[in-house]
């Protein structure tokens, strides 16, 4: 029993899960900018840099940081609304 719950963590931690969840979050970030963009420009670029970047660390295979990188972007993004 021990061994089957340390196996069903790892796979809950494991970088495929990140990797399907990048693709989300770029979708969520995409559709916002589409539909309500933040009217300060500052922080609209901030966010396609972001968004960008994420998007370069999630197809360098480096999900875990591109999870991090896109949640800064929507983190600004819901501060601006």
């Amino acid at each position: 029993m021990r061994r089957l719950s340390l196996f069903i963590f790892s796979l809950l931690l494991s970088t495929p899960l990140w990797a399907m969840h990048c693709p989300a979050d770029m979708a969520k970030i995409d559709e916002i900018l589409k539909t309500d963009p933040p009217h300060d420009q500052t922080v609209l670029a901030e966010v396609r840099k972001l968004r960008a970047e994420g998007e370069a660390l999630h197809k360098a295979g480096k999900h875990t940081e591109s999870v991090k990188v896109l949640g800064q972007a929507l983190d600004l993004l819901e501060a601006g609304s």
